[in-house]
């Protein structure tokens, strides 16, 4: 009969790291008690482990598990053979996804000061099964302590160079599947599709007649913003770890599947913003004030601002804003109290929007409601006609803007941009009809920067302008 299989855990069975993932579900619930548990790191990693166990809830049926791994396993446990998981992770942990599971006869982990890992794990396995009287899978570097020691090498999740290291010690090592970290994915993690909201930062310059002269200073405010704003966007991932996993399209996240290493995250937020600050550095130090304010109130929402009921859409209407703002202050110009008041009113209607389409996904789907929002299902029809007065409120703000003597001192030929009300109006009312039917993204400016038909608005409504003036 074979010897006994032994499975490693995070980032072998699961494409996850269970160290990280409980202290950013933690972090999301309680930062205070996040912060607080890191007060045992310094009697060794086990101990931080512990404290995290104790309080973060994870929900194991929901983490991103290595489907060929589980089918390997599977088929071994099927001709008989005893599986065993053995995992750097808290015994707590790693008993309840055995449990989850119901794959394995028995489990390793770590416990009081024994941090299960490298060469305690190896020392452990020969204890139980004697050197060589095993099989492992495992995946990371740190596992060659382990596979020195077994009978058979499996890798899973191999990367090409890993494997090859691998096999110059132990040339029959098999994978079991193998990766490959594709750009696609960092792209998708840092969002850089949402990189469209900040051209919200040209508004001012294109408002003021002065796009080409101050084009450079702002693309560079663009480039500083979309980099801060794409650091938050990582923090935030990492820390919705637990709600993406339960809504519909966002547990294709790139952290959420687990195509990508959570660490690989913790160490992207903050190479990203270093890399927005010091561009910022190149503009006024009023932008860099403006930034700063930007990701503050973010990292608010994040951790606590999104539960709150109304305050989330408000606090978003204003992230949307501050692109106006960061705009305005990058190039010395004046926002007008005309644009201001527009755009309160339009960035709160698609606020509202976004929390729309979220609630219609989730009773298109029969599900309750939403886990880590405020809102509930029958929320939706005053939801519904909140944003709809909101975004026709901003169309009256603009119909009263172009019969203003602001515009006549602008525009040569002023009637023609009341094209733009006729335009708007219609691209509103799509927008609360597409919400209504399910249709719209998960952020409506991402979709309206995406969507043809917004597309050509812009482009009628960018016409209409240039006739004007």
């Amino acid at each position: 009969m074979d010897p006994p299989l032994v499975v490693d855990l995070d980032g072998t069975l699961i494409r996850t790291d269970l160290l990280l993932e409980s202290f950013f579900v933690l972090l999301s619930v309680s930062p205070y008690k996040a912060l607080k548990s890191l007060v045992g790191l310094p009697g060794g990693k086990a101990a931080l482990k512990s404290r995290l166990a104790d309080e973060a809830v994870i929900e194991f049926d929901t983490l991103p598990f290595n489907e060929e791994v589980l089918s390997f396993i599977g088929a071994e446990r099927e001709k008989g053979r005893k599986i065993y998981l053995a995992s750097a992770a808290d015994i707590r942990y790693a008993q309840a996804l055995a449990d989850c599971l119901g794959l394995f006869d028995g489990v390793f982990g770590s416990q009081g000061t024994v941090n299960l890992a490298g060469g305690a794990k190896a020392r452990s396995l020969c204890d139980a099964f004697g050197e060589g009287g095993f099989d492992y899978i495992g995946d990371a570097p740190v596992d060659k302590y382990v596979w020195r020691k077994a009978r058979n090498v499996y890798v899973a999740d191999a990367r090409p160079a890993h494997l090859a290291e691998i096999r110059t010690w132990a040339p029959h090592a098999e994978p079991i599947c193998l990766r490959h970290l594709r750009l696609k994915d960092y792209l998708s993690c840092i969002r850089i599709h949402q990189w469209l909201k900040n051209t919200l930062i040209f508004v001012p310059a294109i408002a003021a007649h002065q796009f080409f002269d101050q084009f450079l200073t702002v693309l560079i405010a663009f480039v500083s913003f979309s980099l801060g704003a794409s650091s938050v966007y990582v923090l935030n991932d990492l820390l919705d770890l637990k709600s993406d996993r339960a809504h519909s399209r966002k547990k294709d996240r790139a952290f959420a599947s687990g195509r990508i290493p959570i660490l690989h995250g913790v160490i992207l937020c903050p190479v990203l913003l270093s890399c927005s600050i010091l561009l910022s550095l190149l503009l006024p130090v009023a932008f860099l004030q403006v930034f700063v304010v930007y990701y503050a109130v973010t990292c608010a929402y994040s951790f606590h601002l999104k539960k709150k009921l109304l305050v989330d859409v408000v606090v978003l209407a204003c992230l949307y804003g501050s692109r106006l703002w960061a705009g305005a202050v990058a190039t010395g110009i004046v926002l007008s109290p005309w644009l201001i008041a527009f755009a309160i009113f339009i960035f709160f209607c698609l606020a509202l929007v976004k929390r729309c389409s979220e609630l219609i996904d989730r009773l298109g789907k029969d599900r309750k409601d939403p886990v880590g929002r405020a809102y509930r299902l029958n929320d939706l029809p005053a939801l519904q006609f909140m944003s709809a007065a909101s975004g026709y409120v901003s169309l009256l703000v603009l119909a009263l803007y172009l019969n203003s003597d602001a515009v006549r001192a602008l525009y040569t030929y002023p009637d023609r941009l009341w094209v733009i009300c006729i335009i708007l109006l219609f691209w509103i009312s799509r927008i609360l009809l597409l919400t209504q039917r399910g249709e719209m993204h998960d952020d409506p400016v991402v979709f309206a920067a995406t969507d043809r038909t917004s597309l050509l608005s812009a482009a009628a409504c960018s016409g209409a302008i240039a006739i004007s003036i």
